[in-house]
Formats: C-alpha cells, structure tokens, sequence
C-alpha cells in the first residue's frame, strides 16, 4: 500500500521526526563526549540513515526482538532503549546499558527487546535466527527484526542465517540498511550480482526494496512485512537505500568520497525530507523547531548526567562474563 497525503496519519509522522531527531541528537552528544575525552573507542554515527531506525521499530512491539550491528545507536533508541543509560555506556559507567562493559558497539537492553548491538560485521544475523527459533519453540507470537549493512551480506551468517530461517520458516524480518559502504569501500566494488534483494530471494525469502531516507516510505513497507512475519509467513527481506553523512567513524574524514557527494545526499536526508513533509501536512514550523530543540536538549541531558554518574566497581569486572574454570 502507498500512502496519499490525503489518508497520512500527521501524529504518527511527528512520532517519526522526534525519534529521528532524538537519534540525531545522541549522535551528535557522543560525538563531542569522544572529542572531549569521555569516552574512548570507536562511535559509528548513524546520521543520515535515522529513518530506517524509526519506521522500522515503529512496527514492533514491546516483547518483539531487535539485534543490530555496531552502527546501532538509532535502533536502540527507536526500539525503547534508555537514552541516559546509552550515553552512560559509551562512558564506561555503572548505570550502563551493559554496566560499562559493551561500550558504543555493544549496547544491549533486555528490557526494550533490544538483544545487542555488535561489533562483528554481520553477527546479528545468526543471534536473530537464533533468538527467532526460541520463540518458535516457546509457542511465542513474537517476532525479531535484525538490522545490518549492506557490507554484511558478503559475509558467512548472512547465508546461513536466511537460509536456516528459510527453511523452518522463523518470524524474522531482515533488514539490510545499505548506505552504500562496507566501512571504508564501495558495497558495489565488493558485491557480485545484483545484490542483497536477489540474494534473499534464491534462498526463499521474499525481498522487497524501499527508499530509506523516507520514513513513510520505511513505515509503510516495514508494516506490511512484519504483519507478513507475524502472520507465521516465515521470514521477509527489507532492503533500505541510504546514506550516512558522516565518516566510517568518528575518526574517519571520509576523503574517499567527494565533498559535492555527500552535499547532495544531505540535501535529500531523512530529517530534512519529514519536516518538509510536515510542512506540507500544516504542522507549523516552530512546532517542528520545537521537537527538534527537544530532542537536543534531552541529549545534552544525558551526556551531562553519564558525566557525572559514578564509575563501576571494580568487582564488577569479574561479573558477567564468561567462567572459564580455574587453571
């Protein structure tokens, strides 16, 4: 179904623009926190891609699963994940998603469906089948979405976690956000055929293709196929366009790509996009102003309180992790 103007739901887009620009805004907070040494390690910034993460999420439920990959600030926000316990975890505190221990590419929130993000290109696939095969055998109507990049379906789990949904028909919606790089280096340099979509489909799993700097867009398809999944359909395919403005990391400058390129994939980025829509709609412009101050100052907020929140004790280095028994 493709949405009009004229039966588009005004409340659910301005849902979509606050989520984006809370997500925005937490890229920019850990960002400067790295710059000014609170925290260390690698961030993958997500800006430019927030609309995948919004209209995505925005179709699951609370008991629904998510896994992500290290580029996952914006799903564990959009999943339901605590802002202030996020930030708390890039900087290595207590009050930590993961008690300071998974840091930026590792985030976790059981209590939000949000499984983890992780640092391996690729390993979310595997964890959500996983994850999926245990609802199925618990009886659960639940269902998991597993984001990763476009780099990740050169990569073993990417056949063998679509095939093995495949073939027992698990309740896992993938979605492959394709920004167009495997870290530094074209996808299409690296990948042979005509890609992701044609690649879940010789397995059995249906793929659909969607503009991912439209969060309608995003919205609209995401809702089909999760209904699909959950309907016990077996497993669905998202392949989202998009692109990430800023570098690999924080510490990339991008200088494999031109300036004149990334100017016009900002002019066409997925914040800018929905506030035109909204305009379009009659939301008033210090309304939209308003959402995005918000979002900004909430993100201030937290990166203040993950400064002044107390550091781990150092106990609890020996806690949740693996026993390997004594030598």
């Amino acid at each position: 179904m493709t949405l009009s103007r004229d039966n588009m739901d005004r409340t659910r887009i301005l849902g979509h623009l606050r989520m984006m620009a809370r997500i925005r805004a937490f890229e920019v907070e850990a960002e400067a926190a790295q710059k000014a040494g609170h925290v260390t390690g690698g961030i993958h910034q997500s800006i430019g891609q927030e609309a995948v993460a919004a209209g995505v999420c925005a179709n699951l439920r609370r008991d629904d699963l998510l896994t992500s990959n290290h580029r996952g600030h914006g799903h564990a926000l959009a999943k339901g994940a605590d802002a202030v316990a996020m930030m708390c975890e890039l900087f290595g505190k207590a009050a930590g998603t993961c008690q300071g221990k998974g840091g930026s590419m590792h985030i976790a929130d059981f209590a939000a469906g949000m499984l983890g993000a992780n640092g391996v290109v690729g390993a979310g696939i595997t964890i959500a089948v996983g994850a999926a095969h245990a609802l199925r055998l618990r009886g659960a109507r639940s269902i998991v979405a597993c984001l990763f990049g476009d780099g990740a379906v050169n990569r073993g789990p990417f056949l063998e976690g679509l095939n093995w949904a495949a073939v027992h028909a698990l309740p896992v919606l993938f979605v492959c956000e394709d920004n167009g790089f495997a870290a530094l280096t074209r996808t299409s340099t690296l990948t042979a055929g005509p890609g992701v979509g044609a690649r879940a489909e010789s397995l059995g799993v249906p793929a659909r293709a969607v503009d991912g700097n439209d969060v309608v867009a995003v919205d609209d398809l995401a809702g089909e196929l999760a209904a699909e999944v959950r309907a016990g359909a077996g497993p669905r395919l998202l392949h989202a366009r998009t692109y990430r403005l800023k570098g690999h990391t924080t510490a990339d400058a991008g200088l494999y790509r031109s300036a004149d390129e990334v100017a016009a994939h900002a002019r066409d980025e997925p914040i800018g996009r929905c506030r035109a829509l909204l305009s379009d709609l009659g939301a008033a412009a210090a309304a939209l102003d308003r959402i995005i101050a918000e979002a900004a100052a909430e993100m201030a907020a937290a990166a203040a309180a993950a400064a002044a929140a107390p550091w781990p004790a150092p106990a609890l280095a020996f806690t949740d992790v693996q026993d390997i028994g004594a030598p």
